[in-house]
């Protein structure tokens, strides 16, 4: 499963739910501001309620903080 969503995790072998889910934090990941009602709308289609929502978002977007403060120190770089 882990070399399946590492490779793409669009042809992973994932639940719909799952899959909305990954969609959005890759549409967060990307560009933000890009993210729209319609988005939120698709995950509460798929299932998630607006705490799973904020959860989703916070965790995502914590990662891509904690990784660019990473990058950006050299952490982890030869």
């Amino acid at each position: 499963m882990v070399r399946a969503l590492e490779a793409d995790y669009t042809h992973a072998p994932i639940t719909a739910a799952e899959r909305v889910m990954l969609d959005y934090v890759v549409k967060l990941t990307k560009d933000a501001t890009k993210v729209s009602r319609a988005d939120h709308e698709g995950l509460h289609k798929a299932g998630f309620d607006d705490k799973a929502i904020l959860q989703i978002t916070l965790i995502a977007s914590w990662f891509n903080y904690i990784n660019r403060v990473a990058d950006a120190l050299g952490v982890g770089r030869d």
